[in-house]
């Protein structure tokens, strides 16, 4: 029974990640469009407030959040709690190690995303591109470590709600697609599938 539940668990997971990566030319357009809009934007506001050096750092850990928000917006990881609380977390973590243990970068660093990663789990705002977000706190340049807590606000909290914003326009442009995605419409796409399950066995 046990296995019977586990397989068809895995065969409604296979469903929706093959439905969530079965889209059309319009929908890789939208996609495209959100994430170039969304990045472009952080990195044009970015321009005025870091150097170069932090912008690459920055936009990539805000590049992996776009690869969540526009390329796999059912994972519970890319839903609007995780994308803006999971770095705002990590970045207040990052700083805080950072200012409680200067210039001890073999341990800062480990603890930054060790601890980030603990709490985003405990907050359940579970985000991979948060860890990044606690290390750049710590590695950043001392431009980056002067802003203090302010780091927090912005770029990351700021960059976060940018992405958010482009994310709900974009993501919603066709039928196949619904952000934030709620348990509804994924319950929908699970019905789906077993509905043509049921189809393919009765022609068995």
């Amino acid at each position: 029974m046990v296995k019977q539940k586990l397989k068809r668990n895995l065969r409604i997971s296979r469903y929706i990640i093959y439905r969530e990566t079965l889209v059309d030319y319009k929908e890789h357009f939208w996609s495209f469009l959100g994430a170039f809009l969304g990045i472009g934007l952080i990195s044009f506001l970015q321009t005025f407030q870091l150097t170069a050096h932090d912008n690459i750092f920055l936009i990539g850990s805000f590049g992996a959040s776009s690869v969540l928000i526009f390329g796999a917006i059912q994972s519970p990881l890319a839903q609007p709690r995780n994308l803006i609380g999971g770095p705002f977390i990590s970045a207040i973590i990052g700083v805080t190690i950072n200012q409680l243990l200067p210039n001890i970068l073999w341990l800062t660093a480990p603890l930054a995303v060790s601890l980030s990663i603990v709490l985003m789990q405990v907050t359940k705002t579970l985000h991979p591109p948060g860890g990044a977000t606690a290390l750049i706190a710590v590695i950043g340049s001392e431009q980056i470590k002067s802003l203090g807590y302010f780091y927090a606000l912005t770029p990351v909290l700021s960059g976060s709600l940018i992405l958010f914003a482009v994310a709900v326009i974009f993501n919603n442009m066709t039928p196949n697609r619904k952000y934030p995605t709620d348990e509804k419409f994924t319950n929908s796409l699970k019905r789906m599938f077993i509905k043509k399950v049921r189809k393919q066995k009765s022609f068995e």
